[in-house]
């Protein structure tokens, strides 16, 4: 541990899933008692890379050697075990335990079944109480903030002697005032002999904390340098987005005649004051990154999540119920697709009539050969990769899986189809596949909203592009020739 400078060094990392390759060959070290940022755009192969250092994935090929030693985690809790703990977007809190039970929460010490308070629980309430002595053992975690759950989640990383701290994404739910609250216990921590590695997308926030930065894209490594020298934003903003090309848009000038959705002043939990109008047959872009409130505006759309504000669709108010948003003509492909947009026990034929089933039945029962009929038409109109009809869900590749939930949608008979990261997780020529079926789709008269965190395909399919950040709505452009990815990734990251 003397030897080196170094908390950590990362060597030739690679991480395989199937045919894609989420980390490729990255190699950089970690200072000792430095915060130490990570940034690249979604997709990048943080999340992998992260995950492959706290012993949820097991690394495909390289090496990691943590205080000069060969390192290979096979769980989170011998991760813990070497001094390398974690802090999620998602806290790892239990809401109704008191503070202290959350602190040795799976580290009790019991006589005959009853816990015992010693040191361990003395000395973590000590480093809390360091770190923020607003908070007592006693209070309910339910009754604290996004911010003091943090706090309590950083007291136990701490007290159970981490050498180095991830925080992924730790500003994303706080506020201002929050913020600075946790950077000086971040700065305090770094005093302490604690490494922390800190992962966001507000760039703000790296020239502020970081000592040094790391920039990944598509996987790779792209450079690892002092904050002190990167001159600007700009700068890293270059980094992470390189030199990427935009192929495939094709402007279409008539498309911005009939208003068909207008939405004016939507607030939520998440969103704030969003208004934009689309049009028939147009498709429109909402870009943004981790917390940008995309996910969330879809959801207010579908009338699955409450919102304040008005939605109109066809010139009438849109219901509030999923149900009836559907009944109305719109349809949604989630983001989760195994999970939220398919039956994956069912076959192709038992998915694709699933949200309009009174097209194939007659007084209460299904009509089987129209069933097959129309599932047959949709496997020849989307190119649909089976055998079968008869193939479960479950048994297709992720670009035919996502193939089905569009089917689903337009055997729905939508107007209006909103895409909430419609290529994520499927290869570049089923990806290339679903974008040809998009742009059909809007040529027919249909008005698509496609919700993504890649900026290409943002860039390829869509009119009219919408920038989110923090739940806002930061700027709107139309697509041509004339489009700066820098100046979108600058507004995207936070920038004024």
């Amino acid at each position: 541990m003397e030897g080196t400078d170094n908390v950590l060094e990362i060597r030739g990392l690679v991480k395989d899933f199937a045919s894609v390759r989420a980390v490729n060959d990255v190699s950089f070290d970690v200072r000792r008692n430095t915060v130490h940022c990570l940034v690249g755009e979604n997709g990048a192969g943080k999340s992998t890379l992260i995950k492959i250092l706290t012993g949820a994935l097991a690394r495909s090929g390289g090496r990691i050697l943590l205080d000069g030693r060969e390192y290979a985690p096979r769980s989170p809790r011998e991760a813990k075990q070497n001094g390398i703990s974690t802090l999620f977007q998602e806290l790892n809190v239990v809401d109704q335990l008191t503070v202290a039970e959350n602190l040795t929460l799976g580290m009790e010490d019991t006589t005959f079944g009853f816990l015992r308070k010693t040191d361990k629980i003395q000395r973590m309430v000590s480093v809390m109480n360091s770190l923020e002595p607003s908070i007592t053992p006693r209070q309910r975690v339910s009754t604290l903030s996004v911010a003091q759950k943090q706090i309590v989640e950083i007291a136990k990383a701490v007290a159970a002697e981490a050498d180095v701290l991830i925080m992924d994404e730790p500003t994303a739910a706080i506020s201002e005032g929050e913020i600075q609250r946790l950077f000086e216990i971040i700065r305090a921590l770094r005093e302490k002999n604690v490494t922390v590695i800190y992962i966001s997308h507000r760039l703000d926030e790296i020239f502020e904390l970081g000592d040094t930065v790391t920039v990944m894209r598509d996987g790779k490594h792209v450079a690892t340098r002092p904050v002190s020298e990167v001159k600007d934003r700009s700068e890293l903003i270059r980094m992470m987005i390189g030199k990427t090309v935009f192929e495939g848009y094709e402007p279409r000038p008539d498309v911005r005649k009939d208003v068909i959705l207008r939405v004016q002043g939507l607030s939520n939990h998440k969103l704030s004051d969003v208004s934009f109008d689309v049009h028939r047959g147009e498709i429109v872009g909402f870009y943004g990154l981790v917390g940008a409130g995309k996910t969330e505006l879809a959801r207010a759309i579908y009338g699955a999540d409450a919102y304040r504000g008005e939605v109109s669709f066809r010139g009438a108010r849109l219901p509030t119920r999923t149900d009836r948003v559907i009944e109305a003509g719109i349809a949604l492909v989630p983001e989760e697709r195994r999970s939220q947009g398919l039956f994956t026990i069912l076959t192709i034929r038992g998915n694709v009539p699933v949200m309009n089933m009174a097209r194939i039945s007659r007084h209460g029962f299904i009509r089987v050969a129209e069933e097959r009929r129309v599932t047959l038409d949709a496997i020849d109109r989307l190119r649909i990769a089976t055998s079968s009809t008869e193939k479960e869900a479950a048994k297709l590749s992720g670009g035919n899986q996502q193939k089905v939930v569009f089917a689903k949608c337009l055997f729905a008979d939508a107007d209006l189809l909103l895409l909430d990261e419609p290529t994520r997780g499927i290869d570049v020529g089923a990806k290339s596949e679903i974008y040809a079926i998009v742009r059909r789709l809007a040529q027919q008269g249909k008005s698509i909203l496609v919700f993504s965190s890649e900026l290409p395909e943002i860039l390829s399919l869509c009119d009219t592009i919408h920038l989110l950040y923090d739940g806002h709505l930061k700027g709107t452009l139309e697509n041509g020739s004339n489009v700066d990815s820098r100046e979108v990734m600058h507004v995207v990251t936070g920038g004024i």
